[in-house]
């Protein structure tokens, strides 16, 4: 398995850990002006969930693949948390923030993929 691939799956099995919803993977690969190769966005329905899935995918991540984040943001309200895996970044949002923002629809021309979540 290629190594972005190792790291996309073991972003996308801690979001599944701690049941995160409406999972988005976006292919932004070779599109002019994406800032990396993919998004990953999920929601949480609360800010404690929010939370424990950052910290899952933290964990699984570096079980499976060594890596850390590189930054991640907005732990302290954790309605909005950021992580940055250099070519990979996971958006982990409330429900109310992720309409709004609607990063989703950013990249009209970019390959999205629903990801199922785990019962």
């Amino acid at each position: 398995m290629k190594e972005k691939n190792k790291l996309l799956q073991s972003i996308i099995e801690g979001i599944q850990e701690k049941k995160g919803k409406n999972i988005t993977q976006i292919q932004l690969k070779g599109i002019q002006g994406a800032i990396c190769d993919y998004f990953v966005i999920c929601e949480g329905n609360t800010p404690t969930q929010v939370s424990a899935l950052a910290e899952s995918v933290e964990e699984v991540v570096k079980k499976n693949t060594k890596e850390s984040p590189i930054r991640v943001q907005g732990q302290q309200r954790a309605e909005w948390i950021g992580m940055d895996y250099g070519n990979i970044i996971v958006h982990i949002f409330v429900p109310e923030l992720r309409q709004y923002y609607n990063l989703d629809h950013l990249w009209e021309d970019a390959l999205m993929e629903r990801v199922p979540a785990l019962d």
